[in-house]
């Protein structure tokens, strides 16, 4: 790297740094940032250097929650968008997606990426330095980077497919400006081995319950290797994660008629892992504001009020009132980031109204994924005592199937909209189950999103999504532009 290069990334450094320094609190557990105006030789002096970059790397990464439910949702079949959307997000939902849009853009997560690159690098040589930090807080923060690391890589690679595979902080002196992309499947792989190395030094033993839930435990590693293992079709991968979790008695279902307490007040006996908000601390969920009744930016699809709303359905426990609310004759809104009780009434307000945590893993969801291995490994009376479990717990009649893959993999389905709606879920569950057995329930994917659009965008949509390479997305102009050995995503090649 040359000396002008040097210059400019320590002027970005201190920039960096002091931005961190006055957007976030010090009033709560992320509030170990780097102050501002340090330069990278004063900074990686001691163990609370690193974990300042370690919260970076947390609040960052949190600060995409409208993006993460954007991505997660726009073009399933949960969501539709009102008349306050806007036009990205609405070329998103219609697969109208051109590299200018900016929910192409990736800099955010590998901005997210990069903190954890510089903890990976810079934490061995901090501690020889600080004679106070030890070889268990040394591991334990290397766990926690690798997981967010991984976090970052899983969404890049359901999003995008293939993408440059970046292990070295920007600061380095080895680092590659301009890396062509990796194969999605290997990038994967490297970041489920860093997982099982690194998973028995995660720490169990945080001090608040927000660290508990919103930091890297072992049971937040095993919940990242099983989806991992269930979107690369490993099913007795994702059975063996999902297993260690299941197993341990920190986690259990909350009853159904403690369901909402989910999302209000969060951080249940459920959670797992949830990026943690605020508002108390500026440290604010911006999906109250994509929302709340005046947003009028994404609400319930007619798919999604037809499995909760009360005229429709008989799902008592997640139904209207808890996932959705009804706000006049078939006007229903997203009620999981509104409301502080299952009644569609009681709205959040106050320094709550923005605290909303946004949950990446629970119990449930393990459940229903290890569910769904064990059905495609034919196991199917283990996969219907899970199912059924989740059904049991939200009140609802137990299913009785028919022994086939496919009848349990649009149960499964079914499952993961009802409990997990509107939590970031949907498409990537879509992409997976398209995705399997080399394509063989495409069809089935293009007819579940094409029931969330009108009649006259049918045939338009359904052409779109017959092609696989569309359902990721293209890589940023900017990014093509900047780096020529980036080759643009096929499908996207006009």
């Amino acid at each position: 790297m040359n000396i002008i290069m040097k210059k400019i990334f320590k002027i970005r450094y201190i920039l960096l740094f002091f931005a961190m320094g006055i957007q976030f609190s010090c009033n709560n557990y992320l509030e170990l940032l780097p102050p501002g105006g340090l330069v990278r030789e004063e900074f990686w002096k001691t163990s609370s250097d690193v974990e300042a970059v370690l919260m970076g790397a947390y609040q960052t990464f949190a600060g995409m929650n409208g993006t993460l439910f954007t991505l997660g949702e726009a073009r399933g079949d949960m969501v539709q968008g009102d008349y306050s959307l806007g036009q990205n997000e609405i070329n998103l939902i219609e697969s109208n997606i051109y590299p200018d849009n900016s929910y192409c853009d990736w800099s955010t997560f590998y901005k997210v990426i990069d903190y954890c690159n510089e903890v990976i690098t810079n934490a061995p040589a901090v501690q020889k330095i600080d004679n106070t930090f030890t070889d268990f807080q040394l591991k334990g923060f290397l766990a926690e980077a690798y997981y967010i690391r991984s976090l970052s890589y899983f969404y890049l690679v359901r999003t995008f497919k293939d993408v440059p595979l970046v292990l070295e902080p920007s600061e380095s002196d080895a680092a590659n400006f301009y890396l062509p992309k990796t194969n999605g499947d290997d990038v994967l792989k490297e970041m489920l081995k860093n997982l099982n190395d690194y998973r028995a030094f995660a720490s169990d033993g945080y001090k608040t319950l927000a660290e508990v839930k919103g930091r890297a435990t072992k049971a937040s590693i095993d919940a990242l290797i099983a989806d991992i293992c269930l979107w690369t079709f490993d099913y007795n991968g994702c059975i063996e994660a999902c297993d260690r979790i299941l197993s341990n008695n920190s986690f259990v279902l909350m009853p159904g008629a403690r369901w909402f307490e989910l999302f209000y007040p969060g951080n249940s006996l459920e959670g797992i892992f949830e990026f943690q908000f605020n508002d108390k601390y500026l440290q604010k969920n911006s999906l109250y504001g994509m929302t709340n009744r005046n947003a009028h930016q994404y609400i319930p699809s007619q798919q999604a009020a037809q499995l909760f709303a009360r005229k429709y359905a008989v799902e008592l426990t997640r139904g209207e009132e808890a996932s959705i609310a009804l706000l006049s004759v078939d006007n229903y809104l997203i009620w999981k980031y509104v409301g502080m009780a299952p009644d569609g009434k009681t709205e959040r307000s106050g320094l709550v109204q923005n605290s909303c945590n946004f949950i990446i893993y629970r119990l449930a969801d393990v459940y229903l994924m290890k569910a769904e291995a064990l059905s495609q490994l034919g196991r199917f009376p283990e996969a219907s005592d899970l199912l059924n479990k989740i059904r049991s717990r939200a009140n609802v009649t137990p299913l009785v199937l028919s022994n086939s893959a496919v009848a349990y993999e649009d149960a499964i389905m079914n499952e993961r909209a009802l409990e997990l709606a509107f939590e970031g879920k949907r498409w990537f569950d879509l992409l997976r189950m398209g995705r399997r057995n080399n394509f063989s329930r495409k069809d089935k994917l293009v007819e579940i999103i094409v029931s969330n659009v009108t009649s006259t965008q049918k045939r338009i949509l359904g052409a779109k999504l017959t092609n696989t390479n569309g359902w990721y997305l293209p890589i940023s102009k900017s990014e093509i532009d900047r780096n020529k050995n980036l080759v643009q995503n096929p499908y996207y090649n006009y």
